[in-house]
Order: structure tokens, then sequence, then C-alpha cells
């Protein structure tokens, strides 16, 4: 694939995911403020955006089997641990932006358990069985995750137990 339209479908990419994310973050805003319909219409557009995101994903021959893509997530997650959020951390510190410095450290505490698990189940599924999971909870907080039950307390942002989300 040429150099320009590599990076043209690297962009879209990127833009497609931002708004899919983006849509569904508004579907919460609008469902909180009672106007389904709109939450609804955000959901299937966003949805949408993950179709055209897949799509140049796909061309881009980015999406593997499941051991490469275990890769790449442990990949991405490490280059977000070692790199990318100690350094927009720092940013935020001499900034003085507080908000900035909490988000970016819940990420990065989250990010540390994510990188722990995705290359556990990449050791199982190397051996060509699947995983044995229960349910994954999810701090709805910080992004904390963890198999089993939730904790009383978040172990990075102190969320009581009702915030996490169980998957």
């Amino acid at each position: 694939m040429r150099i320009m339209t590599k990076q043209n479908l690297r962009d879209a990419f990127s833009g497609e995911s931002q708004a899919h994310m983006k849509y569904l973050l508004y579907s919460t805003v609008a469902e909180k403020e009672g106007f389904s319909n709109v939450a609804r219409l955000f959901k299937a557009i966003a949805y949408a955006e993950l179709v055209h995101a897949r799509n140049h994903l796909q061309v881009l021959g980015g999406i593997g089997d499941s051991e490469a893509n275990l890769q790449d997530g442990i990949d991405g997650e490490t280059f977000e641990i070692e790199e990318m959020y100690p350094a927009y951390k720092v940013v935020a510190e001499l900034q003085g932006e507080k908000g900035a410095v909490r988000s970016t450290h819940y990420a990065l505490e989250a990010e540390k358990v994510h990188a722990e698990m995705y290359t556990e189940a990449k050791k199982i599924v190397a051996q060509k069985n699947d995983i044995e999971i229960g349910l994954i909870q999810i701090c709805d907080v910080c992004g904390y995750t963890k198999e089993g039950d939730a904790p009383d307390k978040c172990p990075i942002c102190s969320a009581p137990k009702d915030k996490f989300i169980s998957f």
C-alpha cells in the first residue's frame, strides 16, 4: 500500500474510533437527561462509526488472530505504561493541570493491570485454549480492572464498590 493511502487510512481509523467513543459518551448524557431516542440515535451512529473503523483497520492489516491481537494489546498497554502516560502526567504536573494529572494517573495504573491480563491470556491462547475467567469488574471512575468480586474500595481512586460495573 502506498504511504499516503496508508497514512490516510490510519488517520481515518483514528477519527472513526474517536467518533465511536464520543457518540457513546453522548448517548449516556442523553439517557441521563431523559432523551431515550436521542441516546438511541447516538448509539446507532456510534456503531456505524465502529464499522468504518473496523473496515479501515482490516484494510491496513491490523486485525489478526487472537494471539496476535493479544500481543498488540500488550504492546499498546506497555507503550502507555512506559512512555505515553508518564510523559503526559509530567507535562500536566508542570502546567498545574490537576484534572489531567488525575486522569493520566488513573489510566497509567489501570493499564498496568490490563497488560498483565492480556499477557496471561496470551499464554493460554498460545496453547490453543480459551482463558477461564469470571466476572470482570471495572471501576467507572478510573478504569481499574479486576476479575471476580469488586473490592470494597478501588485501589487506584478509592471509589466505593457500587462504582464498579460488571462484565
